[in-house]
């Protein structure tokens, strides 16, 4: 398989159909599989690792894979729609994550019930 089949291959709709924003957007998703991948990864071999040195080397070199995952998540925040309303519903938040969607929603609902009228 040449180089550009197997970049082709990394699509699911036919290449020509796909516009440069998109195929942006798709880079940016597999980098951050693999870097989430990565990070798995090395996180194994730090926990198993009995050796203290490389434990440490392998504890940096995850860190470093987080680094860039979260790069990736911020270009898709500010390039691919919904990410942003997503993280902001969902990071640097107390209590269940599984509830903050309902929360938000009541939130949303309270204050369109305000019900002020026209304004003309």
């Amino acid at each position: 398989m040449s180089k550009e089949e197997d970049n082709v291959s990394q699509y699911h709709e036919p290449v020509e159909k796909l516009d440069e924003k998109t195929m942006n957007i798709s880079r940016a998703l597999n980098s951050l599989k693999e870097e989430i991948e990565a990070v798995d990864w090395y996180n194994q071999r730090v926990v198993s690792s009995n050796d203290p040195e490389l434990r440490e080397i392998m504890a940096h070199n995850r860190d470093e894979e987080i680094e860039h995952a979260c790069m990736l998540i911020e270009w898709l925040r500010r390039n691919m729609d919904k990410w942003d309303d997503e993280l902001r519903t969902y990071l640097f938040t107390e209590g269940p994550i599984s509830h903050l969607e309902e929360k938000v929603s009541e939130i949303m609902n309270d204050s369109s019930s305000l019900n002020i009228g026209d304004l003309k």
